[in-house]
């Protein structure tokens, strides 16, 4: 599994395959099931990586970490990953959303404004597109679903997969 400042590249996705993908997510239990004890009603899970330059940013701990998150990303733009399984029976299906977040230059004001708010707390990347911070997004290529957590795209594959 990752963490933060972990590197993430292209290549080890595509060595882990799906699966071990998954893996390097931290979705390799699924709601503390494995394919060993399946389960009567399908179960899903999901999790959501920004990722810059191949580091992994996960939850900022305080305020001035959740701001050094915030100054990498003004002006640039990121990847986000959402990975995503699903559990039904015996059968595990699993699905990555790849997206591409550009953030606007942040100025120190609109940074302050912004923490002061308390938003950041408990976000990956020390954000989330559906709120406040959704002002300082410029582009986004991908799936908006995927960045805010559940990728509904991928999830109706997956669950179709599943026959649910």
């Amino acid at each position: 599994m990752t963490g933060p400042g972990e590197r993430l590249t292209r290549r080890r996705l595509l060595q882990a395959g799906a699966g071990g993908a998954l893996g390097l997510y931290g979705l390799g239990a699924l709601g503390g099931c494995t394919v060993e004890r399946p389960i009567d009603k399908p179960q899903s899970t999901a999790a959501v990586k920004p990722e810059i330059d191949g580091d992994i940013l996960g939850k900022p701990a305080d305020a001035r970490e959740a701001a050094a998150m915030l100054r990498q990303l003004a002006g640039g733009t990121h990847r986000v990953i959402t990975a995503l399984a699903l559990q039904a029976g015996e059968r595990r299906h699993e699905a990555l959303s790849d997206s591409r977040v550009r953030f606007a230059p942040v100025s120190e004001t609109a940074l302050a404004d912004y923490l002061a708010s308390g938003e950041w707390q408990g976000k990956a990347g020390a954000y989330a597109i559906q709120g406040r911070a959704a002002a300082f997004i410029a582009h986004i290529s991908g799936s908006y679903s995927g960045i805010m957590g559940l990728p509904l795209f991928e999830t109706h594959q997956i669950m179709r997969l599943a026959r649910l």
